[in-house]
């Protein structure tokens, strides 16, 4: 009688057990809800930072944009830091830069970084034009589209946290790189701004489990292809954001393909910060300078913005962030 008690018992715990497993199964799925990416909200984020012109360092637009990118964060509930540096460009001139810094949940240990460059190019040395070299350019896709959709992404953060914690940077001096025509030595002169973050991060002995970099994300009919440094330094990100954008229906903007080596942002967090990171960005196949027509061009405007490809970018980091335990 004793074992068939035993054996009775047994099933009765055993039946317990999976109706608690159950239950914890479905508290899991019930915490994985993820906000709705706003594409509205995102876009008017990149209308306001056109509106201030192009936001080239040592420039009146450049700290008023500043100023307004912190106080969004701010109001977003995310702790801000703006640090502040003096970088040499290229030729010699000194850059007052600040990278302004977002943390959402600073107690957490487990940390995912998400990152893009609010600076814009102080000259059009791509527009057809020889005319416009001098023209800073405006910088609607190049630089604050992937401002806009972090800031979006700031927003919903404050409303409903993820379990990880999430530090959402935007970057100085990216784009004050060598233009072609220069004869001397122009290596590491772009993204100056995380070069000095990586060796200098805002908190002491930063870590975080990995970042996602987002340049040129607004485009109509974007291509995102899985690009050479992120695949070198950090392959299983690459996979796990392409395989979410898959599951949501956004394969035609994130092509299940690689292409070659882009110098952006992520590689000096990859080389120098020893964050694995990746690169979403933009690149045409059939343009002869594998980004869109008027990249480095007078025409960088909010005509190249699309709210769907906002969309796909958006939901997708979302998804990825707020999967993460």
């Amino acid at each position: 009688m004793r074992k068939i008690y035993i054996f009775i018992l047994f099933i009765f715990i055993l039946s317990g057990c999976k109706q608690a497993t159950q239950s914890g199964k479905q508290k899991v799925a019930e915490q994985i809800q993820v906000p709705a990416f706003v594409a509205d909200s995102a876009y008017q984020y990149i209308q306001t930072q056109v509106d201030f012109g192009p936001r080239v360092p040592n420039t009146e637009v450049h700290l008023q944009c500043a100023a307004y990118l912190s106080a969004k964060l701010k109001s977003f509930g995310a702790e801000v830091t703006e640090q502040k540096a003096e970088l040499k460009a290229f030729n010699g001139t000194v850059l007052n830069a600040v990278n302004i810094i977002g943390s959402f949940k600073p107690e957490k240990q487990k940390r995912i970084l998400l990152f893009a460059h609010w600076d814009s190019r102080p000259w059009s040395d791509h527009d057809p034009d020889p005319a416009n070299y001098n023209t800073p350019v405006l910088g609607a896709n190049d630089g604050a589209s992937g401002v806009g959709v972090l800031l979006e992404i700031a927003r919903q953060l404050g409303q409903t946290a993820p379990e990880v914690g999430v530090d959402i940077i935007f970057f100085d001096a990216e784009d004050y790189g060598a233009p072609e025509t220069f004869s001397g030595n122009s290596e590491d002169s772009w993204c100056l701004g995380s070069q000095y973050w990586a060796r200098n991060p805002h908190k002491s002995g930063y870590k975080a489990d990995y970042g996602i970099l987002l340049d040129m994300v607004g485009a109509p009919g974007a291509t995102f292809y899985k690009e050479q440094i992120s695949m070198h330094y950090a392959a299983h990100i690459v996979k796990k954001v392409w395989d979410k954008a898959q599951k949501l229906g956004f394969s035609q903007y994130f092509i299940n393909e690689e292409l070659g080596a882009i110098t952006d942002d992520h590689l000096y967090i990859n080389r120098i910060a020893g964050i694995p990171s990746i690169d979403i960005i933009q690149y045409d196949k059939y343009s002869s300078k594998g980004f869109g027509h008027y990249w480095h061009t007078i025409n960088d405007t909010m005509e190249n913005i699309d709210k769907s490809t906002l969309h796909a970018v958006g939901t997708t980091v979302m998804h990825v962030v707020y999967s993460e335990k």
